[in-house]
Formats: structure tokens, C-alpha cells, sequence
């Protein structure tokens, strides 16, 4: 049973590359090893990450993120059972959401800024859905 959950979270120092590089290594080791796949979205303090694979293994990897010291405020936006990934390609994709096209960020928010707290699960999957099959994504440097 393939699931996808969505979370977002605030990190506790300022998120700079080599704090997004260690995670998308610390991400892609384990993930590789897991069968999980997904992607790491960041802007200003915030985190929104998609995170797709085997029902035990995807939630086993939650509980680890909720004790993660990098971050805080962690809260789930969406868990769904799912027929296929939509983040096959990547153990761990990244993008700088400060970077997108504020049109697209207006599509599914009210401000042209991220903020997944104050919008629908659905409305950042469709966000992180569209950046992804635009080309958005990037895997690790």
C-alpha cells in the first residue's frame, strides 16, 4: 500500500545550503534505502515536504521528523493513500519556493507567499504537484 503524506514545519535556525544540503543527503541515504521518494519545498522559515512510499515506512519516517531538532511546529497537511507517485523520479527533490513565479504561488493562496498553515492539504499538493511536472524541482547538487 503505496500512502503520501504532506507536512509542513518552521525551522529552528536560519535555512541556508548547507542546511538544505544536509538534509537532502541525510534524506536521499535513507530514503533510497526505504523506498520512499518525495520532495523538500523551503522559503523564509518554512518547510513543506512531500513524502511518498510504503504505508509502515512513510510513517515510521513522520514519527522520526516530529523529533527532528532542525525544526518545530511540525504539522500534517495531508495523508492519503495513493495508486502511484507523483515524486517517483527523486529519493528527495528540492525547491526554493522564494524563487517560483508569484502567479503560481497566488493560484492557491491568498498572498503571493508560502505559508501552508494557513491554506488547504490540497491546495500544497496541487503547489507542489504543478511544480514538479513544470521542471521545478531540482535533486541534489
Amino acid at each position: 500500500m503505496l500512502v503520501r503524506l504532506i507536512y509542513a514545519s518552521r525551522a529552528c535556525k536560519p535555512i541556508g545550503h548547507e542546511l538544505i544540503e544536509e538534509i537532502i543527503a541525510a534524506s536521499s541515504r535513507h530514503n533510497l534505502a526505504n523506498g520512499i521518494t518525495g520532495m523538500l519545498g523551503f522559503s523564509g522559515d518554512v518547510f513543506v515536504q512531500v513524502l511518498e512510499g510504503g504505508r509502515e515506512q512513510v510513517n515510521r519516517l513522520f514519527a522520526t521528523l516530529q523529533h527532528d531538532p532542525r525544526h518545530t511546529g511540525l504539522t500534517l497537511l495531508q495523508y492519503q493513500e495513493i495508486d502511484s507517485r507523483h515524486y517517483a523520479n527523486w529519493t528527495m527533490a528540492k525547491v526554493r519556493l522564494d524563487k517560483v513565479n508569484l502567479s503560481l504561488l497566488l493560484k492557491y493562496s491568498t498572498t503571493p507567499a508560502l505559508d501552508p498553515f494557513t491554506v488547504s492539504g490540497s491546495a500544497t499538493a496541487a503547489l507542489l504537484e504543478e511544480l514538479a511536472a513544470a521542471g521545478a524541482c531540482a535533486a541534489r547538487e
